[in-house]
């Protein structure tokens, strides 16, 4: 089916119920859609358990939602009535959202929730973001610019010719007495290779952060571009990598992917439960290690800020730096007010501006001055 040919009638409900399923969470790709349609076409459904059967075959509801896609199948084929509260998930209640109209219940839309930081909130909201192509930016210029020079880099292991260094090259040095008879005219060096040090950034997409999203997201790609070793997420209310997003050289490809990866858009905040997951996860952890580490949030955390804070202790351990980038901090005169901010201060290196993209490009580049300071 192309995009130009028009939806057939009967292909319509079992749209609709995928529709419904994304936007109850479930992660859902194309090429599964046109799987269960296909399914859906070779049975010749005579029954509804078919197509409930086809859609657990096809869509690949993981095991542990089973009650909720089951819940969601009778509410749209079967015409059930969506509870008040469901439990088939832990936290958030069955989001209702059907496109022939025949649910009321509908997702709270994304330029309701959390316009300001002061509504910053808990709840989960699951919404997809669009980003226009916007313009070439001179932070962003700039950093591209001077990044190979500018941006932290740290010593490898290899090690390289030099006219001075701790390691006298025995190779090099017998290979040049031999030419003189055996006589040792000057010891050649050795001395370790510069390679750049990893960058590990973490980017705040909750509602109180949704005018800064977008900025911070081409911020992302363009480090990506003028610095190969950058792995990059988002959270919200949920932990998301985007790295393989950000790799895409066309700035627009890459932000619509990370568009359709990211789920938590615009949502809650719930930074320390965020961190905790990314520290649980072996291959995500060892990201931060040695890594100059930078967290763009505003710190309106609605979590624990005791599981924040410990969260940030852990992170700070395996960091070679650990900056805190927030917008609160504009004034000269910033001091921590937010119960969130106040408990990770101790644990920070830096806690300065993240409000624009010219203020976190000028820290970039002043990383490396100041862990020599």
């Amino acid at each position: 089916m192309s995009e130009g040919e028009p939806v057939p009638r009967a292909a319509r409900p079992f749209l609709g119920f995928v529709t419904l399923l994304r936007a109850n969470g479930f992660k859902i790709a194309p090429e599964q859609t046109m799987a269960f349609l296909a399914g859906v076409g070779l049975l010749g459904p005579r029954d509804p358990e078919d197509i409930r059967q086809a859609g657990l075959a096809t869509l690949a509801a993981p095991p542990e939602r089973r009650a909720a896609y089951d819940l969601l199948f009778r509410i749209h084929f079967l015409g059930e009535d969506a509870p008040a509260s469901a439990e088939a998930d832990a936290e958030e209640p069955v989001k209702v959202r059907d496109d022939d109209r025949r649910g009321e219940i509908e997702p709270p839309d994304a330029d309701r929730v959390n316009e300001t930081g002061e509504a910053a909130t808990r709840a989960e909201a699951l919404v997809e973001r669009r980003f226009g192509p916007g313009g070439a930016d001179e932070a962003l210029r700039r950093l591209q610019r001077e990044a190979p020079r500018r941006l932290p880099r740290r010593r490898s292991y290899r090690r390289m010719r030099a006219r001075r260094g701790p390691t006298v090259d025995l190779r090099r040095t017998l290979r040049e007495a031999a030419r003189n008879d055996g006589e040792v005219v000057r010891l050649a060096r050795l001395k370790r290779r510069l390679r750049p040090r990893k960058l590990l950034l973490l980017i705040d997409v909750s509602g109180s952060m949704k005018a800064l999203t977008e900025e911070n997201l081409r911020l992302a790609h363009a480090v990506m571009q003028a610095h190969p070793r950058l792995e990059a997420f988002t959270f919200g209310t949920r932990l998301t990598r985007i790295t393989r997003a950000m790799r895409l050289k066309r700035r627009e490809q890459a932000l619509s992917a990370a568009a359709a990866t990211v789920s938590d858009f615009d949502g809650g905040t719930r930074i320390g439960d965020a961190l905790q997951a990314f520290l649980a996860v072996p291959r995500f952890g060892s990201y931060a290690r040695g890594a100059a580490t930078l967290i763009v949030s505003d710190g309106l955390e609605r979590g624990d800020p005791i599981a924040l804070a410990d969260a940030v202790m852990r992170l700070k351990r395996r960091s070679w730096r650990l900056s805190w980038l927030t917008p609160l901090a504009r004034s000269k005169n910033f001091r921590p007010q937010t119960e969130a901010l106040v408990a990770v201060s101790r644990f920070v290196d830096d806690m300065v501006d993240g409000g624009s993209t010219g203020a976190i490009v000028d820290h970039l580049l002043k990383l490396t001055r100041k862990r020599a300071a």
